[in-house]
């Protein structure tokens, strides 16, 4: 029997990893274990580790491309769950750092009702993003449909240009964090903020721990740590130096006059978003 990799996924968030797991080629003797068919390892799993969700992650040029990524193989591991990769077109989009994503879906063509709308960052592809009216209409109308709306990092600008963070708790990047006030939401300080049916992750990384956390509440604990043990996240970093409260004081001076511009640039969209309200 071949073994694909969401097979191990779903034995190991089974807990039954040594019952149903084939024996290494050419095993023999006592104590060998035989393989076992797809439908002995569902046995083991309760109907509520199944789903139906429709996710969709709204990509677009110059978006950070790690925003995505992490929270995509969180979430693409929900049994039953389908990921559409959703763009203006079908063409390939080139994020910050030249790495193109084929989108797998054009805004019309995904789907009307969403269970999960995530939206990743960037900077100055965000800064456009937030000024293009196809997409803030895509964001309107889905995000007023999904069961849960949702961000990575400065893409939570994106939900706040869109009219979706108005009266809600929410994080960001940690240096644009503050900008969400012009959008009428509350900046907080955490890695993920949950209010209501708004779920946002913080800076880049933070969108590991915000996939996590969805998968948890649509599946249960167990198998949000199944998955966290398939993607071997035990983040041991090599420096200390991952948030401000930790950094040095040359370096936060340092990240701050590199996003004075953006920031800037971005309070003033919002400005210019009130007046024509």
């Amino acid at each position: 029997m071949t073994v694909s990799k969401r097979d191990v996924l779903r034995m190991i968030a089974a807990g039954v990893g040594s019952s149903v797991l084939p024996t290494t080629a050419g095993a023999q003797g006592e104590g060998a274990v035989a393989p076992a068919a797809h439908d002995d390892i569902h046995d083991h799993m309760p109907a509520s580790w199944y789903g139906k969700e429709q996710i969709a992650f709204l990509i677009y040029p110059q978006f950070t491309a790690l925003d995505m990524v992490g929270p995509h193989y969180m979430l693409g591991s929900l049994m039953g769950g389908t990921v559409h990769i959703v763009a203006k077109t079908k063409e390939p989009v080139v994020s910050d750092m030249k790495l193109a994503i084929m989108p797998s879906a054009t805004l019309d063509e995904c789907p009307k009702d969403l269970d999960i709308i995530c939206v990743p960052g960037g900077s100055l592809g965000t800064l456009a993003a937030m000024e293009d009216p196809q997409i803030l209409a895509f964001l309107k109308d889905r995000g007023s449909r999904a069961k849960y709306v949702t961000s990575v990092c400065t893409g939570s600008l994106l939900l706040g240009a869109a009219g979706l963070l108005e009266g809600y708790k929410a994080t960001s990047h940690w240096g644009a964090r503050e900008v969400l006030r012009d959008f009428g939401a509350e900046p907080v300080d955490a890695r993920v903020v949950i209010d209501r049916n708004r779920i946002t992750g913080a800076g880049v990384t933070a969108g590991l721990d915000f996939g996590l956390t969805l998968v948890s509440r649509l599946r249960d604990q167990q198998y949000a740590e199944g998955v966290q043990l398939m993607a071997e996240y035990d983040p041991a970093p090599p420096f200390s130096s991952g948030s401000p409260a930790k950094a040095s004081q040359a370096n936060r001076e340092m990240m701050t006059v590199m996003f004075a511009d953006f920031v800037g640039r971005a309070r003033d969209l919002a400005k210019r978003r009130s007046t024509h309200r």
